[in-house]
């Protein structure tokens, strides 16, 4: 199996991700039970910090989508920091940045769930 970790810790109100190693279909099962366990909390604010990512496949990237409108639906969102520039084409490639917001750094990421829509 390849490697990859998923770690959970909150900044305020706010929960990060940091997501290692490769997010594939083998892998995303970890994924998945991160966002259960913070909608269970009711949790619904998230950074995933990608800098230790280094790669991610489709079924990773489907977490994502399987996920947001719940986040939303609770006044939450999924924002991510830190994407290797590789990591960050696949995303782009797809169309991400048209659905999500993506931020060079984790704490800008975080300080925008502060501000109001």
């Amino acid at each position: 199996m390849a490697d990859f970790k998923v770690d959970m810790r909150g900044m305020g109100s706010v929960s990060v991700l940091d997501i290692r190693g490769y997010l594939d279909a083998h892998t995303t099962p970890e994924l998945e039970n991160a966002f259960n366990k913070l909608i269970d909390d009711r949790n619904y604010k998230v950074v995933v910090n990608l800098s230790d990512l280094n790669y991610i496949s489709s079924a990773g990237l489907g977490v994502f989508m399987a996920y947001i409108e719940t986040m939303r639906e609770n006044d939450g969102d999924i924002k991510f920091s830190n994407l290797k520039k590789d990591v960050y084409n696949i995303f782009d490639l797809l169309g991400f940045p048209m659905l999500y917001e993506f931020y060079d750094n984790e704490k800008d990421a975080v300080e925008k769930f502060g501000e109001s829509k």
